[in-house]
Formats: C-alpha cells, structure tokens, sequence
C-alpha cells in the first residue's frame, strides 16, 4: 500500500513537469501542427509532388532535373512549400523562407545574413535557422530545444541559453574553426508552461517525425550525420526518434526522461550521451511514467546506459552552453569528432 501510494504522489508530481526554459508557469493545452506545409494544394495542382508522400531522397532528385531558373520561379510563387521542403536545396529554402517569413510579418527572420532553413506559419510558428555553411560542412549539429519555444521565444534576447539560437550560436562559436553548421530546430509544436502536455509524450511523438524528416533532409542534400543536441523536452522528442533518426551522436540535457528505459531501448546506432549540473531543477521531477504521464528513467542514471558529460559548472536549467562550461567543451568535442 505505502508503494502504492509512493507511485501516486510521483504520478501527480509528474504532472508539473517543466520540459523547458520558461520555469514554473500555468500550462496550455496545445495542438500539434502535422501534415505538409500551407500551400501544399496550390503547388499540388500544377502536378509537382506531393509534399506529404515525397521522400527527402525524392525531393533532392527531382531539384536537381530542375534548372535554375525553374527552382527560382517555384520559390517565388511557393515560398512555404519550398522552404519547408527536406531535401531540397538550402540555399533556395534560405531564399523561400526569407519571402515568406517577411510576408508573414516576421520581418526580423527575413533580415540580410539570417539563414532560415525551415518558416512554418501555423499555430504559433515553427523556424529552423542554420550557423555556418551547411553546404560545405565537415560536421553537423541540431540543437532541439525544450518548453515555450516558438518563432516569436526563438531567438528572444533573454535567458540566451536557454533558446535554440542561442544554443546554437554558442555550439557554433565553439566549433566554425573546424567548418562546422549548427542547426537551431524549434521546428515542432512545443509545449507551453506546466500542464499535461509537458507532462505526457504526444506533442514530442508529433516532433519526433519532423525531427527524423529533418535528418533524412540532411542525407539527402550530403551533409554528414548529425550530433543532435536535446533539451529537456527536446529530449522526449528525441528518445521517441532515435530509432528513426539519422545521426551520428545523440545528447540529453537537463532531461526529465526520454521514454525509453535504457540505450538498447532507443534502438540507434547514435553514440548517447547525457547532462546534468547539478543545480538544474529537473532534478526535482520524478523519474516516472505511469498511464500515460511522464518520461521515464534519467538518462543521467549509470542503468541507462549513456555515455556522461559532464556538467558540474553550468548553472541551472539553461547553463549547458554558456560560454566556458565543461559541457559546452564537452559537446563541441563530440560535434567536431574529437570524442
């Protein structure tokens, strides 16, 4: 009965989990955005392929039948199509999202120099950005972050660390000496403060197919395997990817559990590693999952499996990339090879 009990108060305490950056706040439920990009039935109707049931092998091969020209005009006349297109070139997604970020009203997206790789409207906003040059890149990272991300908490000048871009941009300062991109993926619909969603897997299992389509982009187009980077809920994203993601490494940070029990579990043949400083306040939510709700085992827990990085001098739950910290050495060091 005591056990029983035990099992309860974890299941409720469960429920409060923060997978994000955005610290204790009341939780929205939120609805996933699935399916293919907006404009999908216009660019449909002119007999080109079908965006929900075209590989990224398949998108790649039939840009490069296309001449310059051609590639051009269905940018300009299918910006959210072609940005949000894996496997098709990057430069011409850079060029399709900058139109349609700037006609969506996100104008600081569509600014001179900013590499926009993926800008989904919907709900409240999807966006990929790239550091560095993808096209000749050496080595490849995807950082994917946690809680209360969207295109509008993207790149906010607050908390820098605790969002993708800055993630992204610390991890590639570290790293552009050995030709490096870094990509900044907040390209799934995240879950908002406290609540249900945060607590259970269906947001991060609707992440997890775009997060495996992103990497299959990246194979398309000839980049190498990526070291991908997964923050607190970002995390949950990624254990429930793993077994379809092409990547080279695989690294939990202030994670509350990835639904899986152990490395075998994941099914990958990724390298996995884990972080946890020791003042992350994730360390407070329990390591449950019962009906439905919560995450499972930590990753930083020696049964797991993962290979540690360690943390001890970052701070709090968006230290992991500040400037300095073991762990941001730590995680250049396997983007780069050098573990």
């Amino acid at each position: 009965m005591r056990r029983y009990k035990r099992t309860l108060v974890a299941v409720a305490l469960a429920t409060t989990v923060v997978a994000g950056t955005a610290g204790w706040a009341s939780g929205n439920a939120q609805e996933a955005v699935t399916g293919p990009p907006p404009g999908s039935s216009a660019w449909r109707a002119e007999g080109l392929p079908d965006p929900a049931a075209t590989t990224p092998e398949q998108v790649a091969y039939f840009f490069a039948g296309l001449s310059q020209d051609r590639r051009q005009d269905l940018a300009r006349r299918h910006p959210l199509v072609v940005g949000n297109l894996d496997g098709a070139p990057v430069e011409l997604r850079y060029e399709a999202n900058s139109r349609a970020a700037k006609a969506e009203g996100f104008d600081r997206l569509a600014k001179p120099g900013r590499q926009i790789l993926a800008f989904d409207p919907r709900g409240r906003a999807q966006v990929a950005e790239v550091y560095g040059d993808l096209g000749k890149a050496e080595h490849v990272a995807v950082v994917v972050p946690g809680s209360d991300i969207d295109a509008r908490t993207f790149d906010r000048t607050n908390d820098v660390y605790g969002t993708p871009a800055g993630m992204a941009k610390s991890l590639y300062d570290s790293t552009k000496s050995h030709r490096t991109a870094v990509i900044a993926w907040a390209g799934y619909t995240t879950p908002v403060g406290v609540g249900v969603d945060a607590a259970t897997g269906d947001l991060a299992e609707a992440g997890a197919e775009r997060l495996a389509r992103l990497t299959d982009g990246l194979d398309a187009t000839g980049a190498p395997d990526p070291a991908v980077f997964c923050h607190s809920y970002g995390s949950v994203v990624c254990g429930l990817a793993a077994p379809r993601l092409d990547a080279a490494d695989v690294v939990a940070l202030g994670s509350p559990g990835m639904r899986v029990a152990s490395v075998d579990d994941m099914r990958t043949d990724a390298r996995v590693w884990a972080a946890k400083d020791p003042s992350d306040w994730i360390s407070k939510v329990p390591n449950v999952e019962f009906a439905g709700l919560g995450h499972g085992t930590d990753p930083t827990e020696p049964a797991f499996g993962a290979r540690r990085v360690p943390a001890d001098d970052a701070e709090g739950h968006t230290g992991y990339f500040a400037p300095g910290t073991e762990s941001l050495r730590t995680f250049a060091a396997i983007t780069v090879g050098e573990l």
